[in-house]
């Protein structure tokens, strides 16, 4: 939760006024003088605080307030803890409103697991509505900030009806709920609109953003229809602003656009991909004018044509470092853009958004499908590179999210050192010396047959086309036939339709993620694949996943601004369905697809998003040992 000090104060002073059953401390002119004084002599949250520690009684309760709410001004939150933590020891100290501080504190902490606990463990204590207003409002946020949206949600509607009915002021409350039901898709808002009239307006005003977001005709009105039926619903403080901002989500009425490709130097066929697939989807837009510009000219040129055709929007560069030059220049500061990779560093304008075929997308995907199928050992084989450590890293970070058990990691240096590295990680070579050893003490023949190790139970390869062919049958041969079948699974990199043309080796059952364009069958547009066939039937991979993602580009323009404003939206593409976060960058979900007889058939698998190690403590879920 990113709010403001005079927010915080105002939240935290809020709590703190909103007790009714907090004991008064009895005052007394000694009292009041003695505090005061000590008071007098510190400077910060930290210095009040020791004083309070070398105190007792009322002087030192009445210090430990005051530290509190120092400690909220300077937003020091392991001081706020742990004043909370000394306040416990006290009785005559309200612990409910006391442990809600400490729940505030652990969430500013990013400690969700500690702070869900504590906030669980007020259940059934919540007597006042001031105190359960404001548990389910902290409760909400945790959700909300780690992606749960519709787990958030319930929490949101309640604290918003208890603070209705009560006259409760909590500050950030609507707009956070709104932020919230933002995220949700239609249909997750159809299955929230019952129960209360406040639960209800919330909802409805969600859903006429949603369904009228491209009118702006039809959404006053409904927006009219809806004041006066909810009259005096909290959603009305969120409205003059949000109504400001979805009049932007009409489509964008682009007339002139042009499209930053490199058309020179050692990428210039990569240009000629993108090209190729801006003009498909220009076929489809309306658009007067469409000016390709070469990305690699010197900034100053890029500048001056731009000053000269004033685009509507501008679509590109594909290179980074072209993105950084013309970001550190401004260049494009005040055109809306959509690039054509990531950008690691601070976004110089809100009309900027970023489109990149990101190999992490795929690796996350895939990572929910393990968790939500119950895999709980996954090994992973990865070229010993930088985009294999750059993967494997990444796998790694997320998996500990939701897992406490650690992944096998393989890293292969070439195909010469595939064979050890993954008869290691299946301890097949342990096997193999155990049978050696047995055979050594009898003179009689002894039958026998290695045995891998059972507690792997899922394999992904990151590897390439050719390498993952040569790991596949490492794999079978490895694997103990005393064992189910461990399940493979692969990123786009190991399918290459150049190879699959004449070879698809022996990778049945292999399971990987792919752009719908690479995948024959998934493709609606079968005249688009069929001429695209015709014209380039030799195009390299990386050439035809480009053109795909150019056609992407130019064909969601018009709705990018509606994506953003509504992450739960998507864009269904030829390089998988396109939604957009936050920050602006272009969020891919791609297509399953497994060989089958030698043959590639798509297939749809159980995916959904996994519940992180602290919400499953905090419920009681068992965790994975």
């Amino acid at each position: 939760m990113r709010l403001k000090l005079v927010g915080l104060l105002i939240i935290l002073s809020g709590l703190s006024a909103c007790s009714t059953t907090e004991k008064p401390i009895k005052k007394s002119d000694n009292f009041s003088s003695s505090a005061n004084a000590l008071k007098n002599q510190a400077t910060n949250a930290q210095s009040i605080y020791q004083l309070a520690v070398n105190r007792e009684g009322a002087d030192k309760i009445q210090l430990l307030y005051s530290a509190r709410d120092s400690a909220i001004s300077e937003k020091n939150w392991p001081l706020l803890e742990r004043i909370g933590s000394d306040l416990e020891l006290t009785a005559s100290v309200d612990q409910t409103q006391n442990r809600l501080y400490i729940a505030y504190a652990q969430k500013q902490q990013n400690k969700n697991d500690q702070s869900l606990i504590i906030l669980q463990s007020l259940d059934g204590q919540l007597t006042q509505p001031e105190h359960f207003a404001w548990h389910q409002f902290l409760t909400a946020s945790i959700y909300a900030s780690q992606n749960f949206p519709k787990k958030a949600a319930p929490y949101f509607f309640r604290a918003s009806e208890t603070s209705t009915k009560n006259n409760i002021d909590i500050p950030q409350l609507d707009q956070q709920l709104w932020d919230n039901l933002k995220q949700l898709s239609s249909y997750a808002l159809e299955r929230f609109n019952r129960g209360s009239v406040i639960q209800q307006g919330w909802v409805n005003l969600a859903l006429y953003h949603q369904v009228y977001a491209g009118s702006g005709v039809e959404l006053d009105q409904a927006i009219n229809n809806w004041r006066r039926r909810y009259v005096g619903h909290p959603a009305g403080a969120v409205l003059p602003k949000q109504d400001e901002n979805f009049v932007e989500l009409a489509p964008l009425n682009i007339d002139r656009l042009v499209l930053l490709f490199p058309q020179s130097g050692p990428n210039e066929r990569l240009g000629d991909a993108l090209k190729a697939g801006a003009l498909a989807a220009l076929d489809k837009q309306n658009i007067n004018e469409a000016i390709f510009i070469d990305e690699n000219l010197s900034t100053a040129d890029i500048a001056a044509k731009l000053d000269q055709i004033n685009p509507d929007f501008v679509v590109g560069p594909l290179l980074k470092a072209n993105i950084d030059k013309l970001t550190a220049a401004e260049t494009l500061i005040n055109i809306p853009t959509l690039h054509l990779n990531t950008f690691d560093g601070d976004t110089i304008s809100l009309q900027h958004y970023y489109f990149a075929l990101n190999p992490e997308h795929e690796v996350e995907q895939a990572l929910e499908h393990f968790l939500a199928m119950g895999y709980q050992k996954p090994m992973l084989l990865a070229p010993e590179n930088t985009n294999g450590q750059r993967l494997v890293d990444f796998f790694n970070q997320q998996w500990q999210r939701y897992s406490e058990t650690k992944p096998q990691i393989g890293f292969y240096e070439n195909n010469q050192d595939m064979p050890k590295t993954i008869s290691s990680l299946l301890e097949v070579d342990q096997s193999k010396e155990r049978i050696k050893t047995i055979k050594a003490l009898f003179k009689q023949e002894v039958e026998s047959e290695t045995r891998s190790r059972s507690d792997i139970d899922v394999i992904y390869i990151l590897g390439d086309a050719i390498e993952t062919r040569l790991i596949k049958p490492y794999l079978d041969v490895n694997v103990s036939t005393f064992s189910e079948r461990i399940p493979l699974y692969a990123s786009s990199k190991s399918h290459s339709k150049q190879i699959d043309s004449t070879d698809k080796g022996d990778l049945d059952g292999l399971y990987f993620t792919e752009l719908p364009w690479m995948l024959n069958s998934q493709i609606t547009q079968h005249n688009l694949r069929e001429q695209y066939n015709l014209l380039w039937p030799e195009q390299a991979d990386i050439s035809q996943r480009l053109f795909a993602m150019a056609y992407d580009a130019v064909l969601v323009i018009n709705d990018i601004r509606q994506l953003s404003l509504m992450p739960g939206n998507k864009f269904s593409g030829l390089s998988g369905k396109l939604s957009v976060n936050s920050n602006g960058h272009l969020q891919r979900v791609l297509d399953w697809a497994q060989y089958t007889n030698r043959q590639i058939k798509s297939v749809q698998l159980k995916t959904q998003r996994p519940v992180p190690l602290f919400m499953q403590s905090a419920s009681g879920v068992k965790t994975i040992n």
